[in-house]
């Protein structure tokens, strides 16, 4: 019944405050074809990639270069199918959190106490409530630390209470979709995520090239690192790098159980295998602790770094707020900006899946879940004049064998999003080709050719990448002044030699498309 009212208060929302915009499917369309350019037809054949496994939506929105008041088709081929999106899929995912929420939304950590400061000491537990900040990072835990040092406490005597009741438990379920568990890019959704909750390592011979160094980020209490990796004197080649991990209590450390200062919870990194003498700034990350530990050696650490100290070391563990806790500090994190930045230019899969569960928390209430997420988004699209009947949201990061939308779908989205108080934001938030991001590395040598014009060309393109998917989508902003809306599916058992395909129909834009005179 909450959900089904909650819904309805949307509904009545959108209709009072969201800019209306016609259906885009029913925006005037001047030219439709099927015809592939030619640069890209060549690139299809090399590849040996199916035509029957891709898809392109193109079209040109107004501009000054083209003041003509409506959107016209300039390719489509297969758009209408409804094909796995990967990562392209955050472009729907962060367009409506901008446009619900706004650029300036911070998420609140909130922390409580059952006891009192008093000479100093806070004595009594810190219970922390989570609300899905997605980027709670070592920068921001300083300041968290910073502040409580600044309410006069100088030590703690208690322990620490995580509330995760922000989210559905389901949602937090370490579920994979390749079985890899460890790997960054899976870690599942919390409402007190921190730093990721992965160990990011470095590697690099000292400076005398006889041994090596190994820091990593963030600091953890009571964590130390056993460097047993051998240097060879073979040549630096990725392929060869063997390195292992194993994370494990440090029972070296751990005074014996008649000790009445034991301490709790040593951890020891243990590093093994073999690294050519010549390689630097290897990079190994990491998941190794579940959240609770993770978080609380991290708290931990900050703490001691802000000046701060303990009477004993600290338990974490999950729990909820008595009612008679007080409430200690509110705590305001990155904006939904920051937040968007990092998602579309550099793919993070944990940060859209809590900025999608964001939205069902803010429109719909706790516990957010991927049911009432997907509501607040059908609702948006609604309001929008916009309808996607193939799509298919699991978790609003593309990191889903089952997310589904077409590439004309998509484009859609994009060029409805140019009618958005917000356009202008959300379109800085795609990377641009050949300096940032996921694409920081794309169209460098082609882009050289425009490096005359005073006014470069530019193409701002979130891309998407699946084992058997290959994926494109955002602006492209001609030599002469001209804006496109580009989708581009690729769904093969060989999509990854399908990088080409895309480039060149990039380029084919950055250099007009068809030629203006083919307008009809």
């Amino acid at each position: 019944m909450f959900l089904i009212k909650s819904l309805g208060l949307l509904l009545a929302i959108f209709t009072v405050h969201l800019l209306s915009v016609q259906n885009v499917a029913a925006q005037s369309v001047e030219a439709s074809t099927h015809r592939i350019p030619g640069s890209v037809e060549q690139a299809i054949k090399r590849s040996g990639i199916n035509k029957d496994s891709i898809s392109f939506a193109v079209a040109e929105i107004p501009s000054v270069a083209n003041p003509k008041p409506q959107t016209r088709t300039i390719l489509s081929w297969r758009d209408e199918v409804g094909m796995n999106p990967a990562s392209t899929i955050k472009l729907l995912t962060t367009l409506v959190a901008l446009d619900i929420l706004g650029p300036k939304y911070r998420w609140r950590t909130e922390l409580f106490t059952d006891g009192a400061i008093k000479n100093g000491t806070l004595k009594g537990n810190i219970y922390f409530v989570g609300h899905g900040d997605p980027k709670w990072i070592p920068e921001e835990l300083a300041r968290l630390t910073k502040k409580l040092r600044e309410m006069g406490i100088q030590r703690i005597d208690g322990n620490l209470i995580f509330d995760r009741s922000a989210y559905s438990p389901q949602v937090m379920d370490e579920l994979t979709i390749d079985g890899e568990a460890l790997r960054a890019y899976n870690v599942p959704p919390d409402p007190l995520l921190y730093a990721f909750r992965t160990l990011s390592f470095q590697i690099n011979p000292n400076k005398h090239g006889d041994a090596l160094n190994i820091t990593y980020t963030p600091k953890l209490a009571r964590f130390t690192i056993q460097n047993d990796i051998v240097m060879s004197s073979e040549p630096c080649d990725g392929g060869k790098r063997d390195i292992r991990l194993e994370i494990t209590p440090d029972s070296s450390s751990t005074p014996g159980s008649g000790t009445k200062n034991k301490t709790v919870n040593q951890w020891l990194a243990t590093f093994t295998g073999e690294i050519p003498q010549n390689c630097r700034g290897i990079s190994y990350n990491v998941v190794k602790f579940d959240p609770d530990t993770f978080l609380t050696l991290g708290f931990t650490a900050a703490w001691e770094e802000a000046g701060g100290s303990w009477t004993k070391p600290p338990r974490g563990q999950s729990g909820s707020v008595p009612v008679f806790a007080r409430p200690l500090l509110n705590f305001e994190g990155l904006s939904l900006l920051d937040a968007s930045n990092d998602i579309n230019k550099f793919s993070n899969n944990v940060m859209a899946r809590q900025v999608f569960l964001t939205l069902a928390l803010e429109k719909v209430g706790k516990p957010a879940d991927i049911a009432s997420g997907e509501k607040v988004m059908q609702a948006w699209l609604t309001q929008r004049g916009l309808s996607f009947p193939e799509l298919v949201i699991e978790n609003g990061s593309g990191l889903s064998r089952n997310e589904t939308i077409s590439a004309r779908n998509l484009n859609n989205l994009l060029i409805a999003a140019q009618n958005l108080p917000i356009a202008e934001v959300f379109t800085s938030t795609l990377p641009l080709a050949g300096s940032e991001g996921t694409v920081r590395n794309r169209l460098i040598t082609q882009l050289r050719k425009f490096l005359h014009l005073k006014k470069k060309p530019e193409a701002r393109i979130k891309t998407g990448t699946l084992n058997n998917v290959r994926t494109i989508s955002g602006y492209v902003f001609s030599k002469s002044g001209r804006i496109y809306a580009v989708t581009s599916f690729i769904n093969d058992p060989k999509a990854n030699r399908g990088q080409e395909i895309h480039d060149q129909l990039l380029m084919w834009l950055l250099e007009d498309g068809p030629d203006p005179k083919e307008a009809r």
